[in-house]
């Protein structure tokens, strides 16, 4: 066995005897990937780290063929029919990546969104827009044909009260033997109809059971509202029934799409529920959700995606771009999504160390032109936190309240600060949040369990329909 430096030696070595027999059009001047990207670096004086597993047994026909006299430009006619990238880290400096299709360069993003942009100019043809747009939304996620609503009433824990509020679990059949989970938060004392919002959130580790998630519920209830917190996708609770793999399957975004509406469908059938103050917001994947549910859903009157929205960023995760949603339209993207909401109020958070970093420059200027065309500019608002990074932390949960009160007419003083953090409130051990028991042994024994049985019965609850 060849160990991995002699292996590399070999393959050179190979790579470089090929060359030198079989450089012409009969086998399409072929070259090694790593001898490339040598030469690449021999010749632009620049540096190329790249794990070998990228590289490793791959070829680049018509090599030499494919220089130019710019480096940039070289490594992507190199890079890109092997579905490889380089992500910039300083001048002269690469780093190799695969292809990250939902990922962009700021100007390819701002350039496509431009041309986007262009195709309207005013009310009367951005409405037009928005039709198709909605329309083709729920076409490129399978929901066109809307599966019907169970008629089997929510599974809910019993209320646990807390200071100022109270928690109680809540599962919801989405479809027959498919379930969401969330805690619903509500004010201890509730006088007539209060707003409620949805609160997705994204993909950090403990999501809607972790401290920052019930500071942020137990906080809104506190201040007059109701909060739903629930799961992604085969994540949380929803782990009894999926694999933590099937979160990353194209279905999942429908999933959580079908799951918040069905989650409104409830909540908008409680009498405390003020069906014109209805709001939602997640960070990071959950703000992709909150921007998308916005777009498709005119039941909700405020969003705030938190550290999500981008016109050059479309979501990593399968949760956010696995069906075809950024290609309704002839091509779209979040930012024009999270434009579908206009003239309702918006509260985007932006930061200085991830995808939305430029958000001042190029994107909120564009919101702000679509609700202008409404006469509601000041209904979107952008709060940019350049020093700060990717989460939900305490100065972006103050923004969300301070947006909520102004527009829901909430308490923002029911909420106290000790050492910069909401006091008051009870952070639960995780199984408390549960809704099927600590093991769950409490799972109807009707569950869908397997992404497979999943797959049959989202199709012929669809199909009832067509």
């Amino acid at each position: 066995m060849l160990g991995s430096r002699q292996y590399s030696l070999f393959f050179l070595l190979f790579g470089l005897s090929f060359i030198a027999r079989a450089q012409n059009s009969d086998d399409q001047y072929r070259k090694p990937l790593q001898v490339v990207l040598d030469d690449i670096q021999k010749r632009f004086n620049v540096t190329i780290k790249a794990d070998q597993a990228l590289v490793k047994d791959k070829w680049v026909t018509y090599a030499d063929w494919r220089f130019r006299d710019d480096a940039d430009v070289t490594l992507n006619n190199v890079l890109a029919p092997l579905d490889l990238k380089v992500n910039k880290e300083g001048p002269g400096k690469y780093k190799l990546k695969n292809f990250e299709y939902h990922r962009w360069s700021v100007e390819d993003g701002w350039e496509h969104h431009d041309k986007i942009a262009a195709s309207y100019h005013d009310v009367a043809t951005w409405a037009r827009r928005k039709v198709v747009l909605k329309q083709e939304l729920y076409a490129a996620l399978g929901l066109a044909n809307m599966p019907a609503r169970p008629v089997s009433k929510p599974i809910i824990t019993p209320k646990r009260v807390m200071n100022g509020y109270t928690v109680e679990n809540i599962a919801i059949e989405i479809l027959p033997g498919v379930y969401i989970n969330g805690s619903l938060y509500k004010p201890a004392k509730i006088r007539g109809k209060i707003p409620v919002v949805l609160s997705p959130d994204g993909h950090w580790g403990g999501h809607r059971f972790r401290k920052e998630a019930q500071l942020r519920c137990a906080s809104i209830a506190r201040m007059g509202a109701m909060a739903f917190s629930y799961d992604l996708f085969a994540w949380g609770e929803s782990l009894l029934q999926f694999n933590s793999e099937d979160h990353r399957r194209s279905l999942a975004v429908t999933i959580q799409a079908l799951g918040g509406i069905r989650i409104l469908d409830y909540l908008l059938s409680l009498d405390q529920v003020d069906r014109k103050r209805v709001g939602i917001s997640g960070g990071s994947g959950g703000g992709s959700h909150t921007t998308l549910m916005t777009a498709m859903d005119d039941r909700i009157t405020l969003a705030a995606p938190v550290v999500s929205l981008s016109s050059y960023f479309f979501g990593g995760c399968p949760c956010e771009s696995g069906m075809p949603i950024h290609q309704c339209g002839g091509g779209t993207n979040n930012l024009e999504l999270a434009a579908m909401a206009a003239p309702r109020p918006q509260l985007v958070v932006s930061d200085g160390k991830d995808w939305t970093d430029k958000m001042p420059e190029h994107d909120f200027p564009y919101l702000q032109k679509i609700y202008g065309y409404y006469g509601k500019s000041g209904n979107v608002e952008n709060v940019h936190l350049p020093e700060e990074g990717h989460d939900y932390g305490i100065s972006k949960r103050k923004a969300l309240y301070a947006f909520l009160a102004k527009h829901f007419k909430l308490d923002e003083s029911q909420i106290q600060y000790v050492n910069g953090q909401e006091s008051g409130i009870t952070i639960e051990p995780e199984k408390a949040l549960y809704v099927f028991g600590d093991n769950g042994e409490k799972l109807p024994a009707h569950a869908v369990k397997g992404f497979e049985n999943l797959e049959k019965v989202f199709k012929a609850e669809t199909a009832k329909n067509r």
